[in-house]
Parts: C-alpha cells; sequence; structure tokens
C-alpha cells in the first residue's frame, strides 16, 4: 500500500497546494496524522473527485520523507479516475496510459451504439 503526493501547484491564500492521496483512506489519514494533518481537511469521494487530503508545500516534504511517493498531478487524476471506475488506484506507471485507454473504450463503444 502507498501514499502518493503530486507536483500540483495550486495557490490557496499565501499557501501553495499539492494533493496526497493512497490506496486505501486508512493509509492516507495515518500519513495526515503523522505529518500534523487534521482530519477535517480530508476530501471526501463523496464530495470531491476521490479521497485526499490538499496539503501544503511544507507538509509535501514531511510526507515525502515520511515514504509518500512523488507522482505528476496528470498521474494522480488518473489514478483517480481509475479508482472511480475500478476500485483502486493502480499503479502511478501505467496511470496516464490507462486513462488513454478507458476513454478510448468509452469512445467507441459510444459510436457502435450510435449515440453522439
Amino acid at each position: 500500500m502507498t501514499v502518493y503526493v503530486d507536483n500540483m501547484r495550486a495557490k490557496f491564500g499565501r499557501m501553495v497546494m499539492c494533493h496526497m492521496l493512497a490506496d486505501t483512506d486508512d493509509e492516507l489519514h495515518t500519513m495526515a496524522a503523522s505529518i500534523g494533518i487534521d482530519r477535517k481537511w480530508w476530501q471526501s469521494p463523496a464530495a470531491t473527485s476521490g479521497s485526499h487530503y490538499d496539503i501544503a508545500l511544507s507538509k509535501r516534504v514531511l510526507a515525502v520523507a515520511a515514504g509518500a511517493v512523488e507522482i505528476t498531478w496528470r498521474q494522480a487524476g488518473a489514478m483517480n479516475t481509475r479508482r472511480r471506475v475500478t476500485g483502486a488506484l493502480g499503479p502511478a506507471a501505467d496511470a496516464e496510459q490507462w486513462l488513454s485507454t478507458h476513454r478510448a473504450a468509452r469512445a467507441s463503444a459510444h459510436n457502435i451504439q450510435g449515440t453522439p
């Protein structure tokens, strides 16, 4: 099981934020607690695109030091999509290719059915 941090750089007030996600919510919450992030900042899958925390870059450094794997924001997005479809994030290394294949299959299915 793995915790991931992406390389997104989104401004939030005076902070710069990125995403932290994990294979399981237990692992995600454990990492968050270990780097000093309160559970109230959790972005639940019901309210967002997937279970994650938006974290400041200072917390990202702590997460990486604690074993989090660095990924791109594109990989994070593809992994969240894969989790919605399959129930698992899957490996970061093939996430973008998986998303491309998934989109192509969906487009093909719509074309076969004659739906725009």
